[in-house]
């Protein structure tokens, strides 16, 4: 087994025996039915490695680390009812199940087992971590607001919505990095520089995620394909598109994008053929490896062993060339 296998087999163990509770099963049910779906599971395991980078010791962050992934998950649970999404993870969402104001429920119960389970940190970093923690939670919460708030705003930035994404997405996969860094016991500017590495991951990583939404292969990807577009929402793709379009390109965008009631196949099928004509889809692949390669730079420049670092850099790289 790969030390990669060795690091998922130990995070699934440690997140699949674990009990949320019991009863009533209809607020339990759905928390077990979201974690037992599996997605990617990229931050627990992104604080394993940057554990691993310091110590042979990486156990210690497995109930933290399984903190991070809980966290993860009941941010998805309540943005799925927001986004109105009927999928995740090629399956029905938590409020299409069972229904809006369970999902709501077992999302905040989600959010006091996260704490818990940072219980099991350290007494002497375990504030730090808890202080940081309450910082990129609200971050997120800020990111998600600022999504919303850009559905219904008439111009949006490319700054605004990096902006945007670094809160929504980026933040949280760079405390999963510090994170790692505090377990292991690493010093501050190298907590530092994995939190960087983490944040430059996620721009890469959430750009890519706007590409296989437009682009996708269905049967890999495991959401709606085209359900950005049907959302209004403003990714790096349409916004860079209304930076390069023509005229006519332009306002058909603007149009389909204030359409209340639109053929979803065809407003899908004419944005994607804008993005098509104007390259959006080569520009977003570069966007998508300046970031990625950011982030690889800073993890090749840590004082760690390299043969650790390249266990890093490989599940970097996976990342970077997924799928889903």
């Amino acid at each position: 087994m790969s030390q990669l296998e060795i690091f998922k087999v130990a995070l699934d163990e440690e997140i699949g025996q674990h009990s949320y509770g019991s009863e009533p099963a209809e607020l339990y049910e759905p928390i077990r039915y979201l974690m037992d779906l599996q997605g990617k599971r990229l931050r627990p395991m992104l604080a394993v490695l940057s554990t691993y980078l310091f110590t042979d010791h990486w156990q210690q962050v497995l109930k933290p680390a399984h903190a991070v992934e809980v966290f993860h998950n009941f941010t998805l649970m309540h943005d799925d009812i927001m986004d109105h999404a009927p999928l995740r993870r090629g399956m029905p969402t938590v409020h299409e199940k069972w229904n809006e104001n369970t999902a709501i429920l077992s999302g905040d119960v989600m959010l006091v087992q996260a704490y818990e389970l940072f219980l099991g940190l350290s007494p002497d970093i375990l504030p730090q971590v808890l202080k940081r923690f309450n910082k990129t939670a609200s971050e997120v919460c800020e990111g998600q607001q600022l999504d919303m708030n850009f559905e219904k705003m008439r111009e949006v930035s490319i700054a605004d919505y990096i902006n945007m994404i670094r809160l929504k997405t980026s933040v949280l996969l760079g405390f999963s990095m510090e994170l790692g860094g505090w377990a292991g016991r690493a010093e501050q500017p190298v907590v530092e520089a994995l939190y960087a590495a983490g944040e430059n991951m996620g721009l890469g990583f959430q750009i890519k995620d706007d590409l296989l939404d437009v682009y996708g292969d269905p049967g890999k990807f495991g959401k709606q394909i085209g359900g950005d577009i049907l959302s209004d929402k403003k990714t790096f793709l349409y916004l860079k598109a209304l930076e390069l379009a023509d005229t006519a390109q332009k306002e058909e965008l603007t149009s389909l994008f204030s359409d209340s009631e639109p053929d979803s196949a065809l407003k899908v099928k004419r944005v994607t053929g804008i993005y098509n004509a104007l390259g959006i889809k080569e520009i977003a692949e570069e966007e998508v490896k300046k970031y990625f390669e950011k982030a690889i730079g800073t993890i090749r420049e840590l004082s760690a062993p390299d043969d650790r670092k390249r266990v890093l850099l490989s599940f970097v790289n996976q990342l970077w060339a997924r799928e889903k």
